[in-house]
């Protein structure tokens, strides 16, 4: 099954608003929003936006055995784990297993993210 489709939509519009869903333990600092998903693989598109001040120091670092792509649309956030400042317009594509985070942001960001949870390397 492909991925989920939608046609033309602003997923920034305050109108839409309602649809960001708060992060677990990270409520009023970040929220996702899912643009597309294919429910069989679990590849999957979305939003995540980080309000000014949001600090996920508590979660520590992550990594994940699969890829993703990240490209930041707006504002920039702070990646302790490269002592990075991404800012608008950085990209990256993370292999499995990269460490990453955790993320502080002062003035807010909105980062497009792109997983590919069923493309795990075989060992």
């Amino acid at each position: 099954m492909p991925k989920s489709t939608i046609e033309y939509w602003n997923p920034l519009d305050r109108a839409n608003q309602s649809l960001w869903k708060s992060i677990a333990g990270l409520e009023e600092m970040v929220e996702e929003l899912t643009l597309s998903i294919d429910v069989e693989t679990g590849e999957y598109t979305r939003l995540t936006r980080f309000y000014p001040g949001a600090d996920t120091t508590s979660f520590g670092a992550k990594s994940h055995n699969y890829p993703e792509e990240i490209f930041i649309i707006s504002g920039r956030l702070y990646d302790l784990a490269f002592d990075l400042w991404l800012e608008t317009g950085h990209y990256a594509s993370r292999p499995p297993g990269e460490i990453h985070g955790p993320f502080k942001t002062d003035l807010g960001c909105v980062v497009l993210e792109i997983s590919f949870p069923d493309r795990v390397p075989e060992c």
